[in-house]
């Protein structure tokens, strides 16, 4: 983690759980290819910024502000991805492609019927959330 959450709060990075939503995703991932921490949750994830607006994009380009799908691969906590398979905003693809290239990736939740803004309504996103921090995580 940066060096101020750890300093001035006195928490240390194997209490602290990383959770990234859609463009959230982005500063999450970066953050926890950086520094240690507990746990990422990466719900509705993008590869990338341009792989959002051109979806046939199979590379990274310098002008791509947002490479997560390059990221992923440094991050060594443990990930749990979650992704609506009916995703409106950013295809399912972008999700299973995450949870593909995550080192460290645990049984993801796929959302069947799902979209982008209703994950949390289906009862097993909840379910999934309470077992991956209850018995999947190193200090549970």
């Amino acid at each position: 983690m940066p060096p101020a959450l750890p300093s001035w709060y006195g928490v240390s990075p194997e209490n602290i759980i990383l959770y990234g939503q859609s463009i959230g995703t982005v500063p999450t991932v970066d953050l926890a290819s950086r520094y240690e921490c507990a746990a990422v949750i990466l719900h509705s994830p993008l590869m990338s910024g341009l792989r959002v607006a051109f979806p046939d994009t199979r590379k990274t380009y310098c002008f791509d502000a947002f490479p997560s799908i390059d990221k992923i691969s440094k991050v060594t906590s443990p990930v749990l991805v979650i992704h609506g398979t009916e995703d409106e905003v950013i295809d399912f693809s972008h999700g299973l492609a995450m949870y593909e290239r995550c080192p460290r990736a645990v049984e993801p939740l796929w959302v069947e019927g799902a979209g982008h803004n209703d994950i949390e309504l289906y009862a097993q996103y909840l379910e999934r959330l309470k077992q991956f921090i209850s018995h999947e995580l190193p200090n549970s």
